[in-house]
């Protein structure tokens, strides 16, 4: 990876079956992320994903883009818009690319991730700070991993 190097966007398909999932295995029901009606009665277009589910799918394209979980020393975002899910079988894209926007010598890597659902940047302020071993024999320089987009979104 390299200052200024542009990583592979990776697309995320989001359905309303995603968030009945996510809300199960994270115990957040709240009915604004599966009932039309509830959503617009608090002034949502429509049902929304969970914000964590969001930073998850982000997560995953930087674990993809690095090759190693493990190697995410620090992650962080600010929730800017919502991902709107539309009551279908095609539901919402979420679309997440990245830019090394530094490095040091001791291989830390800082990433400035960009979400974008519906034309619309869904996250603010999104870093990954993340330690990648060098390439042998090549000081300075780091390895990154190859996950394409699609296979990070079957994952």
């Amino acid at each position: 990876m390299e200052i200024g190097q542009e990583l592979p966007p990776v697309t995320f398909r989001v359905t309303r079956r995603d968030l009945i999932r996510y809300a199960g295995a994270s115990g957040d029901f709240n009915p604004i992320h599966w009932s039309d009606r509830v959503a617009t009665k608090v002034g949502l277009p429509s049902v929304i994903a969970h914000g964590m589910y969001t930073m998850a799918l982000v997560g995953r394209a930087v674990t993809g883009w690095v090759g190693d979980p493990a190697a995410v020393v620090d992650y962080s975002v600010r929730f800017t818009k919502p991902v709107v899910v539309p009551d279908d079988d095609a539901g919402a894209e979420v679309v997440v690319s990245g830019v090394v926007k530094s490095s040091t010598e001791d291989g830390l890597v800082q990433i400035n991730v960009t979400a974008v659902s519906a034309g619309e940047k869904v996250l603010g302020m999104a870093r990954a700070l993340v330690r990648l071993p060098e390439v042998p024999g090549q000081r300075g320089v780091v390895q990154v991993g190859t996950v394409s987009g699609a296979a990070a979104a079957d994952a």
